[in-house]
C-alpha cells in the first residue's frame, strides 16, 4: 500500500508539473515568441557578420553596422512611403487637412470613404523620420511596450551573436559524447535555415514591393504606393500573403474601372510568375525545405494557437520541426544536408 501511494504521489507531482509549465509556457509565449524571433535576426546577420570579422572588422563593430543598416531602411520608409502614401489619400478624399477630413467622414457614410479615412489616420500616426530619435516625442504606454519588445529583441539577437558557441557547448556537454557531433550539426543545420529564411525573405520584400510600386504606377493604379507597399510586406506572410496582395489591388483597380483592375491583377501575377519560377529558385532555393501545404497548415495553426504576430515565425518554426524530424526520427545525418546560402557563400554561412 505505502509503495502504491508512493508510486500515486509521484505520478501526480509529475502530472502536476507538466500542467504548470504547460500553463507558464502559455503564458510566457510572447516572451518566447520574442526570443525565438531574435535567435532568427541573429542567424541572418551572423554569415555577415563573420565575413566582416574575417576582414580585420570586430564582431561589435559588425554587429552595429547590421544595426545601423536595418535603422537606415526603416527610416527611408518612413522618409519615402508614408507621406507619399498621406498625399495619396488625402488627394482621393478631396481634403488637404486633418479637419477637413473628419467634417467630409460626417457627412459621406461610403465604404471608401470609411476605409481611406482610416488609412489616414493610421498614416498620420506613424512617425516621422525625424522623430525616430527625438526626445520630445510623445510615448504613449502601447508605443513603450513596443519600443521595449524590440529593444528586448535586439539586444537578445546581439547576446545571442557573442554566447552561441557558449550555450552549444553547454547543451553537448549534458549528451553522451557519442551524439554530441550529431547535436551540433543539427544546430548549425536548423541555424543556417533560419538565416538563409530571413534574408531571403527581406530580399523579396523589398523586390515586390518595388516592382509593383512602379508597375501600379504606371497602370495608374490608384493609390498605388499604397497598395505596393502592402504587397511587399504581406510576402513575410506565406501562401496567404500574395493572395491578399492580388485580391486588394483589384478591387482597389475597380475603383477606378475594370481595366485598371485587369491590369493591377495582371501586374500581380506577372510579379508572381516570376518569383515563383525564376527569383526563389535562384535566392532562396531550398532555404527551409517545406512544401505549399505545410506551409499553409503551419501558418494557420500557428496563427490559431499564439495570434497573428505570431504568423511571421510559422515557417521558421515548421523548418525547426522538420529539421528534428529528419534527424531524429528518419536518422538522416545533419553533416551531409545541404547548408542554404542567400547572399553568403558556403565558406561564410558555415564559419
Amino acid at each position: 500500500m505505502n509503495e502504491t501511494a508512493k508510486r500515486a504521489a509521484l505520478a501526480t507531482l509529475v502530472v502536476g508539473g507538466i500542467v504548470l509549465a504547460a500553463i507558464a509556457l502559455w503564458k510566457l509565449r510572447l516572451v518566447l515568441a520574442l526570443l525565438f524571433f531574435a535567435v532568427i535576426i541573429a542567424a541572418s546577420m551572423r554569415p555577415g557578420i563573420e565575413w566582416l570579422k574575417r576582414h580585420g572588422v570586430p564582431r561589435g563593430v559588425g554587429l552595429l553596422l547590421h544595426y545601423l543598416g536595418l535603422f537606415a531602411l526603416v527610416g527611408l520608409f518612413l522618409w519615402i512611403v508614408v507621406p507619399r502614401a498621406v498625399g495619396q489619400v488625402q488627394s482621393a478624399l478631396g481634403a488637404d487637412t486633418k479637419a477637413q477630413i473628419h467634417r467630409e467622414a460626417k457627412r459621406s457614410k461610403g465604404i471608401k470613404h470609411t476605409i481611406l479615412t482610416a488609412i489616414d489616420n493610421r498614416l498620420r500616426h506613424l512617425p516621422k523620420a525625424g522623430k525616430l530619435v527625438h526626445p520630445a516625442t510623445t510615448v504613449t504606454v502601447k508605443a513603450f511596450e513596443v519600443l521595449l519588445g524590440i529593444f528586448f529583441t535586439l539586444a537578445t539577437a546581439a547576446y545571442w551573436i557573442f554566447e552561441r558557441e557558449r550555450a552549444v557547448d553547454f547543451v553537448a556537454s549534458l549528451l553522451p559524447r557519442p551524439k554530441r557531433k550529431k547535436m551540433r550539426d543539427t544546430w548549425d543545420l536548423i541555424d543556417l535555415k533560419l538565416g538563409a529564411f530571413v534574408r531571403g525573405q527581406l530580399l523579396l520584400i523589398l523586390l515586390v514591393g518595388t516592382v509593383l510600386s512602379l508597375a501600379f504606377m504606371t497602370i495608374g493604379e490608384p493609390y498605388w504606393i499604397l497598395v505596393g507597399a502592402f504587397a511587399g510586406i504581406v510576402e513575410i506572410v506565406p501562401v496567404i500573403g500574395p493572395l491578399a496582395a492580388g485580391a486588394l489591388a483589384i478591387g482597389v483597380g475597380f475603383t477606378d474601372s475594370w481595366h485598371t483592375a485587369l491590369a493591377a491583377g495582371l501586374c500581380v501575377l506577372g510579379v508572381r510568375l516570376v518569383e515563383d519560377y525564376l527569383v526563389v529558385p535562384r535566392v532562396l532555393g531550398d532555404a527551409v525545405g517545406l512544401s505549399p501545404l505545410l506551409v499553409l497548415v503551419s501558418v494557420t495553426a500557428v496563427g490559431i494557437l499564439f495570434g497573428g504576430f505570431a504568423v511571421i515565425l510559422a515557417v521558421p518554426i515548421a523548418a525547426v520541426l522538420v529539421t528534428l524530424l529528419d534527424v531524429i526520427v528518419l536518422d538522416k545525418d545533419p553533416a551531409e544536408e545541404d547548408a542554404p546560402t542567400v547572399l553568403f557563400p558556403a565558406k561564410d554561412v558555415e564559419s
